[in-house]
């Protein structure tokens, strides 16, 4: 999650929460809803941490997993991940 002063969250997010995922920064954007997996302690603006993700498409994750890294989406970029195995 970027800081607040980088573009990122003014506030926690917590569990329950979900935004897009944009499979790149360029236009036209394309994205995917998407449920960050953030467990009990809720993600803070320049948190970086392990999560897991729940897309709510199927068609999503092969195309997740191609990208390799994917943005978060909310109103403007807010955060990056890395697809790890």
């Amino acid at each position: 999650m970027f800081e607040a002063k980088n573009g990122g969250r003014k506030g926690p997010a917590y569990a329950g929460w979900g935004c897009p995922c944009m499979v790149s920064r360029m236009q036209p954007l394309i994205g995917y809803d998407a449920l960050p997996l953030i467990g009990d302690s809720p993600l803070l603006p320049g948190d970086v941490r392990r999560l897991g993700f729940y897309f709510l498409s199927s068609e999503s994750v092969p195309i997740m997993r191609q990208a390799g890294r994917f943005y978060l989406w909310e109103g403007g970029f807010i955060g990056e991940a890395v697809l790890i195995d």
